[in-house]
């Protein structure tokens, strides 16, 4: 009845969000209620998880910089911030927006429909008495929400006192928000073995995680390569992609730079970084879409393992040693639904963790194989997801600013300090003289050798001269046409001159600009040429 109606009328869903939220309700949650997969692998999803500010989440050792991190995206303290060497922050913090300044303990917080943290409640107390919600009014925070988490600790004693289990939390959290960043100090890498625990339960969220190698400032360069080889080995151990994470290095915070000698890495490394997080509001929906098909993917699957349990259970006698049996041989089950249904492997949950958790359930409650609702699912992925992906197509084009403004993202915005500035074909951008001029001297001996007719130089000429520069056609092609400012397929000595600037720029690793900006037309043609 619902794919009728929607078939009918393509309207039916007026944004992607409640696109994503009906067909949860109406096709993938009949399938996981009636195969406990709330009780395996993650609770149900809320209205809120659907329309709730894409969230970025920072995990890292105590000392790391994360609280100081947050500080320095907004620009402004948070109620409940504390910053030391020591471990400070002991409680997942949720910094969002709000119009009055103030703290929401935990255990309000999960019991308020418009926040998307009410299935947090299966943690308990111990949990919930570390966790709170800190609200302010500031621009960021308009356009997404940060999680501060606990720093990590090493050693045993540390994860009994918690008393809750803090990777199962940060598995919860991962699942729904849109980055995962993992923040490390290069001035004393470590890490721990808890740390090694919680970036292992991140796993199948690889594609939301980046990593900060922060507080690099305090380091030398030689020190600082050293580092990054040796996180990237670790990290290399840990997290099991055949893709490099990346990495951005830096010190995220607005003190003086200890060692400023790789200021122009870390500006570059910062501006990366800002604009991966500015692009999250664009590509929120597309991350919920993303999100739903991975947990529908992985629904289907655990369909498919608990009726294959049911199937195989006795009706009278032998449950206790037949559920053993089954439990110890699941392997082999994993192996027999991977090819009777064509189910690729990466999809079947952690086999020990499965293990694990079906020693605690009474396999003569699961229910049999329910044709109908894998139909449903299999028609959503086929189908409706599809239609879905068009509309977020649609929503990224009529919304194509849409970023995160505000805080420390205005100082990359504009101005003399904003990246790139002055640099490359900025280069010469404030003064009044024609920056080209410089080297004119130098370009001209060259364009007099190449036997200019009527002041000028025709491609054919010119066209060996530029490729001793060895850039490919391609570029050169490019650099061609913005020096040709008059558009007569020549070049004078200015224009000759400008080609030989733009070569420069390119050797040095910038990038050409689209146009010819105003300070490189040459002199003579200011006024009548239109760079356009």
């Amino acid at each position: 009845m619902f794919r009728k109606n929607l078939k009918k009328d393509p309207e039916l869903f007026q944004n992607v969000s409640e696109g994503l939220r009906r067909l949860y309700r109406t096709k993938l949650f009949p399938l996981e209620d009636t195969y406990r997969f709330h009780d395996f692998h993650s609770p149900a999803l809320e209205d809120a998880d659907f329309d709730n500010k894409p969230m970025v989440l920072l995990v890292g050792q105590y000392s790391t910089g994360k609280t100081t991190f947050i500080r320095h995206l907004m620009e402004q303290d948070f109620p409940g911030m504390r910053i030391g060497p020591e471990p400070t922050t002991d409680c997942f913090i949720s910094v969002m927006h709000g119009e009055q300044e103030g703290v929401i303990p935990g255990n309000a917080l999960v019991v308020d429909p418009k926040k998307p943290f009410r299935k947090l409640n299966a943690f308990g107390n111990a949990f919930l008495n570390r966790f709170m919600c800190a609200q302010l009014p500031n621009p960021v925070l308009e356009s997404i929400s940060i999680i501060d988490t606990p720093g990590i600790l090493s050693g045993e004693k540390q994860r009994i006192s918690r008393g809750y289990d803090f990777a199962a939390v940060l598995e919860w959290f991962a699942e729904r928000v849109d980055r995962i960043i993992l923040l490390f100090d290069a001035h004393k890498l470590d890490i721990s073995d808890e740390f090694s625990e919680v970036i292992r339960a991140l796993k199948n969220h690889e594609d939301k995680m980046r990593v900060v190698l922060n507080k690099a400032d305090q380091i030398s360069t030689q020190q600082l390569m050293r580092v990054y080889g040796a996180l990237m080995w670790s990290l290399g151990k840990i997290i099991n992609t055949p893709e490099v994470v990346r990495v951005y290095i830096g010190s995220f915070w607005a003190q003086p730079l200890l060692v400023a000698d790789n200021r122009k890495l870390f500006e570059a490394e910062e501006n990366d970084l800002f604009l991966d997080i500015q692009s999250l509001p664009r590509n929120a929906s597309l991350r919920k879409l993303n999100d739903l098909i991975k947990r529908a993917r992985l629904a289907k699957v655990h369909a498919y393992i608990i009726s294959s349990l049911k199937k195989e259970m006795p009706s009278v006698f032998g449950k206790d040693s037949k559920k053993k049996e089954l439990i110890a041989n699941l392997g082999e089950i994993y192996t027999k639904i991977e090819k009777e249904h064509q189910i690729s492997p990466g999809d079947f949950p952690n086999l020990a963790k499965m293990q694990e958790l079906l020693n605690g359930q009474d396999f003569t409650k699961f229910a049999v194989v329910k044709p109908k609702l894998l139909e449903a699912v299999e028609d959503m992925l086929a189908n409706d997801i599809a239609r879905l992906m068009a509309m977020v197509r649609q929503e990224e084009a009529s919304v194509p600013s849409q970023s995160v403004k505000g805080g420390a993202f205005e100082g990359t915005m504009s101005g003399p300090f904003g990246h790139g500035y002055g640099e490359g074909a900025s280069e010469g951008i404030d003064e009044v003289e024609w920056v080209v001029g410089r080297d004119k001297p130098a370009y001209d001996e060259v364009f007099y050798t190449l036997s200019p007719i009527n002041g000028k130089v025709s491609g054919a000429t010119v066209k060996q001269h530029m490729q001793k520069s060895k850039l490919p056609n391609t570029v050169l092609g490019k650099i061609w046409k913005l020096a040709d400012v008059d558009k007569d397929g020549l070049l004078d000595d200015e224009e000759f001159a400008l080609a030989n600037h733009l070569i420069k720029v390119k050797l040095e690793g910038h990038e050409l600009p689209p146009t010819l900006p105003d300070h490189l037309i040459p002199p003579s043609q200011r006024g009548t040429v239109s760079c356009e």
